[in-house]
């Protein structure tokens, strides 16, 4: 793949702004298939009930919402990945591939996979990037990406830039798959994943730059806690840079918040799957 753009320093924004080279590894421009595109309201970070679920989030440009196929329901037919294209509202790239029936779908574009290039959703595929094959024909150690959860509900897991699950174990009907956060878990073999990593690995090394470009994806300025008033947050307050005068690091609800500590439902539906819990850094504040 090739490397970051990045921009002459001539102002304090682009002097270390760097972006992903679009042009060099897409193959069309920004006009998708408008039978697979609609229009997408932006609620702003806010729910059903108009409340604010989700803090600094609004604004942003006016984008087209492309219908993507994660269900993947058309088995044992051939398709041809037509194009490679950006997708405002995700972060690895997609492409239209069109079957040998004449119907044309958006997919996630696998690593490497170029235009031509062929695939197929099949519960004994070939296993070689963008096939879609049952977890129970994949080999021990090969990568994957947008697996299910169940079978028939659609890619649910790793479908985000640069991700891949790793298959670690088949056992009794299951498989043991190491997920990009290190965390193992259990899966039926029913399921079907695609072979493969997801495209656009370099995206999380992207450098904004900018208040105006985080802007234009819909972020609003990120305020931390400690810079509140006391009745804002717990960790507002004091004189001066006060530290936030508590062993452990919470939320605005006062509800223990990353650095290390534990946030998982001790009572969740699927702790029974987790066989491995992921890794977590430890903090000097948490010891």
């Amino acid at each position: 793949m090739a490397a970051l753009k990045r921009y002459k320093g001539t102002s304090p924004g682009q002097r270390g702004m760097t972006v992903v080279p679009y042009k060099e590894l897409l193959s069309t421009g920004n006009n998708p298939k408008k039978s697979l595109t609609k229009g997408k309201k932006n609620n702003s970070g806010r729910n059903a009930h108009g409340r604010l679920t989700s803090r600094f989030r609004g604004g942003g440009v006016k984008r087209k919402y492309r219908t993507i196929d994660f269900v993947f329901d058309k088995k044992d037919i051939p398709a041809k990945f037509e194009t490679i294209e950006y997708d405002p509202y995700r972060s690895s790239f997609i492409s239209l591939v069109c079957y040998a029936d004449g119907e044309r779908r958006y997919v996630l574009t696998p690593k490497g996979i170029e235009v031509g290039d062929k695939m197929i959703v099949s519960e004994k595929a070939e296993i070689k990037a963008g096939n879609r094959v049952a977890l129970k024909n994949v080999p021990v150690g090969t990568m994957v990406f947008a697996v299910e959860t169940k079978l028939g509900v659609g890619a649910r897991f790793a479908r985000s830039a640069g991700n891949a699950i790793e298959v670690v174990a088949h056992a009794d009907g299951m498989v043991n798959l190491k997920m990009p956060s290190s965390e193992i878990r259990k899966v039926s073999d029913e399921c079907f994943a695609t072979i493969g990593q997801a495209s656009n690995e370099h995206h999380k090394l992207v450098t904004i730059g900018k208040a105006g470009r985080a802007r234009k994806m819909g972020r609003r300025p990120r305020v931390r806690g400690s810079a509140m008033n006391p009745v804002d947050h717990p960790h507002g307050g004091g004189e001066g840079k006060a530290g936030r005068g508590r062993r452990r690091a919470v939320t605005k609800w006062g509800k223990p918040s990353g650095k290390g500590q534990k946030t998982r439902n001790p009572n969740k539906y699927s702790n029974k799957l987790i066989v491995k819990r992921r890794k977590v850094k430890s903090t000097a504040n948490n010891k």
